[in-house]
């Protein structure tokens, strides 16, 4: 088995599609344009990956046997030829990995990024402020748009807090890895006797809400009555049930118009105020979620930290998450995080993988 070979499940997917196939050849499969749509698009998602690792396993292979023809022939070109092309390949896969990591429902869509200074006045307001450059770096050598929100200021320096966004390919999906406290051990240079000082701040990702949620309204879980109108009255109303009351039954949410004439055009306008109730009804759902998320953000503190960012008496980071780690600390504060990300990523996939095979 190829390394990759876990990474993608292929084993999996290749069960998947045969699965697949198998549904695409019973009778009646395009009565229904909808699902078979969705069937079509998975197999043709599963297809292009296999086909796309089987190309990069034979071009794999032609590596490894241009590599043993150089090293017969001591042929140098050759070698370097070979070397560049392995890279190349690696490159290739490494993009293929992040696509198949970063393959949520929320991973393409902006983040939302705030950063709050922990307790320690303006030495945890400056570590904010840098975290914040950091981020802003990150995003500017990826091309993605930010847009700052919100931000209050420290009153000697740095950011008590601030709120942006981040947006372009993945956006989200790559700053979900950035959720978390983050802690900084350094001189401090607000204090006259150069003692050491530990810092904290808490970064909190999430994906920008959808503006244009779809809501989709089953018939079977209307219930639709028709009665009659009720007012001062006039031939029409006393005479036919032209008034309607919807009720939704899997929320219990109930509406009904009666303004107009016609039966007709009270159920239209019913519906639109259905649509309404359950909009505001989902978009108070998924604040809720958002803010549930948020409050169980642990305490700014030590012992809560997902990152370390040493500064003195060494100079390391280290996500305690994954063991990922970097002595370079100048390169990651200046936007190099990548490794990081990807790490946690990789970290994220395995555990997803350990609950669905236990």
């Amino acid at each position: 088995m190829n390394s990759w070979e876990g990474i993608f499940d292929l084993d999996v997917k290749r069960k998947r599609l045969s699965e697949l196939e198998h549904i695409l050849s019973q009778p009646g499969f395009w009565d229904k344009p909808e699902e078979s749509r969705g069937i079509l698009k998975e197999r043709s998602d599963i297809d292009h990956l296999l086909q796309t690792l089987a190309n990069f396993s034979e071009a794999l292979e032609d590596c490894k046997l241009l590599l043993e023809m150089a090293l017969e022939e001591s042929d140098e070109e050759t070698l370097l030829d070979v070397d560049q092309r392995v890279r190349q390949l690696q490159g290739e896969l490494r993009n293929l990995e992040m696509g198949h990591l970063l393959s949520d429902e929320n991973d393409d869509k902006t983040a939302i990024v705030s950063i709050n200074a922990g307790a320690g006045g303006t030495e945890a307001q400056d570590w904010a402020e840098i975290l914040l450059r950091m981020y802003l770096r990150w995003a500017e050598k990826r091309q993605f748009k930010v847009r700052m929100l919100d931000m209050l200021e420290g009153e000697e320096a740095g950011i008590k807090s601030c709120t942006f966004t981040v947006e372009g390919p993945k956006a989200h999906g790559m700053m979900k890895s950035e959720s978390g406290i983050h802690r900084l051990v350094r001189i401090s240079p607000f204090d006259a006797s150069g003692r050491r000082h530990t810092s904290f701040a808490a970064v909190f990702v999430y994906p920008e809400v959808d503006d244009t949620i779809e809501i989709d309204i089953k018939s079977s879980d209307l219930r639709i009555d028709t009665f009659r109108a009720s007012g001062a009255g006039g031939q029409h109303v006393n005479k036919t049930s032209s008034a309607v009351r919807i009720t939704h039954l899997p929320t219990g949410i109930v509406v009904q118009c009666q303004n107009e004439k016609s039966q007709h055009r009270n159920r239209d306008m019913a519906m639109k105020i259905l649509k309404a109730r359950l909009y505001e009804r989902e978009r108070k759902a998924q604040e809720e979620k958002l803010q549930e998320v948020h409050d169980n953000l642990d305490d700014i503190a030590w012992g809560n930290q997902i990152r370390s960012y040493v500064m003195q008496p060494y100079r390391l980071i280290k996500d305690h998450r994954t063991g990922t780690e970097k002595g370079n600390v100048d390169a990651v504060l200046d936007g190099d995080l990548d490794e990081f990300m990807e790490s946690y990523l990789m970290n994220l996939m395995h555990e997803k993988s350990s609950v669905a095979h236990a």
